[in-house]
């Protein structure tokens, strides 16, 4: 029995890490590419959000290559994933696909579906291995997220051009070799090694610029047009509101168990924004004001076309950026996103902010 699931960003990492510790035979789909989006954008409706088009996509290419068990996260409204996997089933059954689709809620008050899908999955494991595994998991996304973070910030401080970028790929060609949490981790702790013996200019003052927004398109480096290596090129150091671990830590674990109350949320985003909206909207909304407080240079809304949780989110930034007085650029993504108007974009924001820094700078040293 072959299981695949969707790709964002580092979460196949993870899902190939508990699916390994469980014996569960494993199905990698292959990398997002111009034809998984063809496959997606061909049988998904027109109007739908781009994340389900290119899920639509994983899920032919894995199903062409034998897989026979999709797993699939679960959610609740306002936002439309809480209907991707009925639309998805739908689609691929029309086409004639044979498969089974599990979906995995976080339990609200229905557990014993909640362990029923995993002992499905898992082929009868016991709950306490299943915990386990979720545990190594867990750790394997907190690592593989810390590597990305390392790399956000040496890629502007590299003194080598594209020693990071060869690095990360390697790494992501090497993880799939790895099997299982144990030898997933020294993988990842290997690369982490050779990225810190990076040479690089440590005392370097670099350009900081916080990523908000939908969580696919902020995380899944296919659909951001891999922002964080274009801004890094121009010697921009990133950061990301929102990652895989703290997705599972956070919004799956924690939320499940009454024990995040999203309080530093609620704070930051309460004279803008005090209600849940669905998705990350709320989020997007806090994190920029936050990003400002950390001291950033500017910050960049990600969200796919027609996602009415950061639309809302859209139409308050301009009012967080004029009360913060920190630039915030909103680029909206879908199948028709043209990498050089984007990267036209992206030139554009780094000279508005980059000038802005020098410009404080000037005023400090004359008042000094």
């Amino acid at each position: 029995m072959k299981v695949t699931f969707p790709h964002m960003g580092n979460a196949y990492i993870a899902l190939k890490a508990v699916m390994e510790d469980l014996g569960v035979e494993v199905l990698l789909p292959p990398p997002c590419t111009k034809r998984t989006l063809e496959l997606g954008t061909k049988y998904a409706p027109e109007l739908a959000c781009l994340p389900l088009k290119i899920n639509i996509g994983n899920y032919i290419e894995s199903l062409e290559k034998g897989a026979r068990v999709i797993v699939m996260a679960g959610g609740c409204g306002p936002c439309r994933f809480g209907y991707y996997a009925e639309v998805q089933r739908e689609i691929l059954r029309d086409l004639g696909y044979d498969f089974e689709m599990i979906v995995l809620e976080r339990p609200q008050g229905n557990i014993r579906d909640f362990i029923h899908k995993l002992t499905l999955l898992t082929g009868g494991r016991n709950i306490f291995q299943v915990l386990k595994a979720l545990k190594n998991a867990t750790q394997v996304a907190v690592e593989a997220d810390n590597l990305d973070r390392v790399s956000w910030y040496m890629r502007p401080r590299e003194k080598i051009r594209g020693t990071v970028n060869a690095i990360m790929k390697r790494f992501h060609e090497n993880i799939k070799e790895a099997r299982g949490s144990r030898q997933i981790m020294d993988t990842i702790r290997r690369y982490m090694d050779e990225m810190r013996d990076i040479e690089h200019y440590s005392g370097k003052d670099v350009l900081k610029v916080g990523i908000v927004g939908e969580i696919y398109t902020v995380i899944e480096p296919f659909v951001n047009l891999r922002i964080e290596e274009k801004l890094g090129s121009m010697g921009v150091e990133v950061d990301k509101s929102v990652t895989v671990s703290h997705w599972v830590i956070y919004n799956m674990f924690k939320e499940a168990l009454h024990l995040y109350n999203k309080k530093d949320i609620k704070l930051a985003s309460s004279p803008y924004l005090r209600h849940f909206v669905g998705g990350h909207g709320q989020e997007s909304i806090a994190h920029t004001v936050m990003y400002n407080d950390r001291g950033y240079d500017g910050v960049i809304h990600l969200l796919p076309f027609t996602c009415m949780p950061e639309i809302v989110a859209q139409s308050i930034l301009p009012s967080v950026s004029r009360d913060s007085n920190i630039p915030v650029m909103t680029l909206v993504l879908d199948e028709m996103t043209g990498e050089a108007g984007y990267l036209t974009r992206l030139e554009a924001f780094t000279d508005l902010i980059s000038r802005r820094k020098e410009m404080r700078n000037e005023r400090i040293l004359s008042w000094d």
